[in-house]
């Protein structure tokens, strides 16, 4: 039976996601992205850490953010960029939901 469960994912589901919280510019909206960090990131040219970029849009509202996020080998943030929007955090992404429910 554990075999069964092992082969089509049964069992509690594990999040190996980083999420980072963007607002485009000139927007009220906050976007949350999710990045899997098993999956998502590509190797570094010096082979010394990880790297993803990644483009955030909100539903109402034109503008982009473009983001790219540094890793060192544990997959730990190390380093961050952003262009055309700034990085909010979870408190800040939480009370925008909630203010719009």
């Amino acid at each position: 039976m554990n075999f069964l469960k092992n082969l089509f994912g049964g069992g509690t589901p594990s999040d190996n996601g980083y999420y980072v919280y963007v607002k485009p510019k000139m927007c009220k909206e906050i976007v949350q992205v999710r990045i899997n960090l098993g999956s998502d990131l590509s190797l570094t040219d010096d082979t010394d850490g990880y790297w993803i970029r990644k483009v955030a849009s909100a539903t109402r509202c034109p503008f982009q953010a473009e983001f790219t996020l540094y890793f060192d080998k544990g997959r730990k943030l190390i380093d961050r960029t952003i262009e055309n929007g700034e990085f909010v955090t979870e408190e800040e992404y939480q009370a925008f939901v909630e203010a719009r429910t």
